[in-house]
């Protein structure tokens, strides 16, 4: 098999993730949007709010790391960042998934995205940390917009969002007030459960 060959049979290949569906919903809440949709979304982030990006930051390395990250959710699906169980063997999957869809390119060019994925997995280099950043205010503005989204459906609270989304202070600091304002309005519309008024309710019921 000559190179070309594998590189449209792997072209050919990942256009399967436009068949794995995301629990968030489009900003309209028409429906869901999937990995292919998803990962595009990031790419163009990256590049729009490049500015806030810390020093030491490659924004062009970041896009092509978030245009593979997602690749291997065509095998290992996709896992809800509030699935307990399912993160469980998240890493597992996604691994075996990396292993098979980056070896159906020539060596060298599968090394080379196997390499990305490993980076944005790993989290630990600048570019890994803001292209995180971005995968996880995406669905913040669309859960915005959509009037609280798979937060509501699925009952988040505050805690496990701000959980989620602490990243975002380390990774572009810059960026970091407006998530805590979009979490509080949250709260303040009802899409999240306030966590801390629970905390209270249920000491006061011990103390009864």
């Amino acid at each position: 098999m000559n190179g070309l060959t594998q590189q449209i049979q792997f072209i050919i290949e990942i256009d399967r993730l436009k068949q794995v569906i995301r629990q968030t919903l489009l900003t309209d809440g028409s429906r869901r949007e999937n990995s292919a949709e998803h990962s595009w979304h990031l790419a163009v982030m990256a590049i729009v709010l490049a500015e806030y990006a810390p020093e030491g930051v490659d924004i062009f390395h970041a896009i092509k790391m978030l245009l593979i990250h997602d690749l291997v959710e065509i095998d290992a699906g996709d896992t809800f960042c509030y699935d307990v169980q399912g993160n469980e063997s998240k890493a597992v999957r996604e691994a075996q998934a990396a292993l098979r869809l980056f070896r159906l390119l020539p060596a060298d060019q599968g090394r080379e995205l196997r390499l990305l994925w490993d980076e944005f997995e790993a989290g630990e280099t600048p570019t890994a940390k803001f292209a995180a950043v971005l995968d996880r205010i995406q669905p913040l503005l669309q859960n915005q917009q959509n009037g609280g989204g798979t937060l509501r459906t699925h009952g988040i609270r505050r805690d496990q969002v701000m959980k989620r989304l602490a990243p975002v202070e380390t990774g572009a600091p810059e960026l970091w007030p407006f998530v805590l304002q979009v979490i509080d309005d949250f709260v303040t519309a009802g899409y999240l459960k306030d966590d801390t008024a629970l905390i209270t309710q249920d000491f006061r019921a011990e103390n009864y």
